[in-house]
């Protein structure tokens, strides 16, 4: 059975323990799955990870081409392979992070997407919805360097168009990331079984 999960949200929101959980469960139930993330490890994720580490300074477009440029590198190289092998991909983060902090950063969705455009539709993406408030926090606490997007009044319009994004998408579910995380885990799971029986996939493990 191959899926294509996305958990995306704030920084802060736990995405990372998240799609740590959901692996070890799959696994419990015998099926076989990758976790992989955005931005990568190649040599355009590096770039990237220095521009969002304010190591680099770049544009907002140039930001966002270079994020496209990596997902496309992704995609051929990791994603695509591993679902054609019949595996689950659990991807931290893709092309909705993008539109959400793109936005933020006063980019319009429309060119967002167009630069976006042809790249594989995941089959369920996860919005774990934490305050901003809350997310600086988390940050705070667990490491000292502040990155690009990492202020409340930006990641309170990053809130803004995720939730906008889960509304208009039919793949996108809502789980209240203030819970904890074990419950976070369990509506992760819920909402799996749910997709699963309204798309006849193989069931027999999660009944």
């Amino acid at each position: 059975m191959s899926l294509f999960i996305v958990f995306e949200g704030l920084d802060g929101s736990g995405l990372s323990t998240q799609a740590k959980l959901l692996s070890e469960f799959f696994k419990k139930q015998k099926y076989n799955n990758v976790i992989t993330k955005e931005p990568t490890n190649n040599l355009i994720g590096g770039i990237i990870r220095a521009s969002l580490k304010k190591e680099l300074k770049l544009n907002s477009k140039s930001l966002q081409l270079l994020f496209a440029s990596d997902r496309c590198y992704h995609l051929e190289t990791t994603i695509k392979p591993m679902l054609k092998k019949g595996k689950i991909v659990i991807c931290d983060r893709y092309i909705y992070s993008s539109y959400a902090f793109g936005m933020a950063d006063n980019l319009k969705l429309d060119w967002l997407k167009a630069i976006n455009h042809g790249f594989l539709i995941p089959d369920m993406v996860f919005f774990i919805d934490v305050p901003p408030q809350e997310c600086i926090k988390r940050i705070k606490d667990s490491r000292e360097e502040i990155e690009l997007f990492e202020k409340e009044d930006k990641l309170k319009k990053v809130r803004e168009n995720y939730l906008a994004l889960v509304k208009e998408n039919q793949n996108f579910y809502r789980i209240d990331g203030t819970q904890t995380i074990k419950e976070v885990h369990e509506a992760t799971v819920e909402f799996i079984r749910r997709y699963l029986k309204q798309n006849k996939k193989d069931l027999q493990k999660f009944l």
